[in-house]
C-alpha cells in the first residue's frame, strides 16, 4: 500500500492531481476516532429565540475540530477538508465504556444562560497600549438570557480520509501521540471533547449491490435510504463545506458553500439504503461525505 500511496498521492502532487481521489474514489487508508463529551451544541442556522442544535455533527463543525486537533489557524483549513479532496463519516455511538457500540441519537434538554459576547465592541483592555494587554468581556454590560437546547452526553465515531498526505500524517501524528495543538470542543468552545483515537484503517468498498446495504453510519443524502416503521429515522440539512470570504469586513470570514441532507437513526439500528458508496472500516459499514 504504501508504494501505491508514493507513487500516486504524494503531498507534491499537483492540486489537480489530487482531486483525482474524489469522494466518491475508494481511499486507500483513513482515520478513526471517537469524540465525546457531557454536553455538545451544533447550533442549527435556522434558530430563533430557543438555540436550537443539530443532532448530527455538521461536515464543518468536524473538519473543525480535527483542524484544532492538526493545529491549523481558523479559516486555514478548508482546502484540506474540502469534499472533493476529503471524506468524513460520523456515527452516533454510546458514549463512555461502550463506545464502540452503536447507540441512538443523544437526547437533549434546554440550558439557559445569560452570557456576555465577546465581540470586539463588549470588551474591556488592561493595559490596552502596553506590551501585556488583558482583554475580557464586560462584566457590567447588560446581559440576555438565552435557551439553548443542548446535547446530553454525545458521542460519536468519526472516519476521516484525506488527500493530502502531508495534511493526513500530520493529523494521524496528532492523533496518535494523544495530543491536540488547539483545545476540541463539541460546538459551543466551552463543551470540551474528548478524544479516542482507534487507529489507521484499509476501507474495504462493497461490491454493488440492488439488495440494501445496512449502514452503521449516518447517511449523506438519503434518497436511497429504506424506510422502517419499527426503525424510524430523522433527517437534518446543515452546512457541508465552507470557503474563506474575499471581501473586507465580513463578519466571520467564511461562508458555507453546500449543505448536506443527513439520515440517521433514531434507535441505534443501522440504517437500510440502496444506491450508496459502502465501505467497510474496522468491522463497520459506513458511507464518506
Amino acid at each position: 500500500m504504501q508504494t501505491e500511496l508514493t507513487e500516486h498521492e504524494t503531498a507534491e502532487q499537483s492540486d489537480g492531481e489530487s482531486r483525482e481521489r474524489s469522494a466518491r474514489t475508494p481511499p486507500d487508508r483513513c482515520l478513526s476516532l471517537t469524540v465525546e463529551g457531557p454536553w455538545g451544541h451544533f447550533r442549527r442556522v435556522d434558530g430563533n429565540t430557543i438555540k436550537a442544535t443539530y443532532r448530527l455533527p455538521p461536515r464543518t463543525t468536524v473538519a473543525g475540530l480535527l483542524a484544532a486537533v492538526a493545529g491549523y489557524e481558523r479559516d486555514g483549513y478548508y482546502d484540506v477538508f474540502d469534499r472533493d479532496r476529503s471524506g468524513i463519516a460520523v456515527q452516533p455511538v454510546a458514549s463512555g465504556d461502550d463506545a464502540s457500540e452503536t447507540a441512538s441519537i443523544p437526547r437533549t434538554m434546554n440550558l439557559p444562560e445569560n452570557s456576555l459576547t465577546t465581540s470586539n465592541e463588549g470588551m474591556k483592555a488592561v493595559n490596552a497600549r502596553g506590551k501585556v494587554s488583558v482583554r475580557y468581556p464586560d462584566p457590567q454590560a447588560d446581559r440576555q438570557r438565552v435557551n439553548y437546547e443542548v446535547l446530553v452526553e454525545p458521542a460519536y465515531r468519526l472516519d476521516v480520509w484525506l488527500a493530502d498526505d502531508a495534511a493526513y500524517d500530520r493529523l494521524h501524528d496528532r492523533l496518535a501521540d494523544g495530543r491536540s495543538e488547539y483545545v476540541p470542543s463539541l460546538g459551543l468552545s466551552e463543551f470540551l471533547a474528548s478524544v479516542t483515537f482507534h487507529g489507521e484503517f484499509s476501507p474495504e468498498q462493497l461490491s454493488e449491490s440492488d439488495d440494501p446495504v445496512a449502514v452503521e453510519s449516518a447517511l449523506p443524502a438519503p434518497d436511497g435510504i429504506v424506510p422502517s416503521s419499527d426503525h424510524p429515522h430523522g433527517t437534518e440539512r446543515s452546512p457541508g463545506d465552507m470557503t474563506t470570504t474575499e471581501r473586507s469586513g465580513e463578519f466571520t470570514g467564511r461562508k458555507t458553500t453546500e449543505y448536506l441532507r443527513w439520515a440517521y437513526s433514531r434507535d441505534g439500528t443501522a440504517l437500510k439504503a440502496t444506491g450508496v458508496d459502502a465501505m467497510r472500516v474496522d468491522g463497520r459499514t459506513v458511507v464518506f461525505s
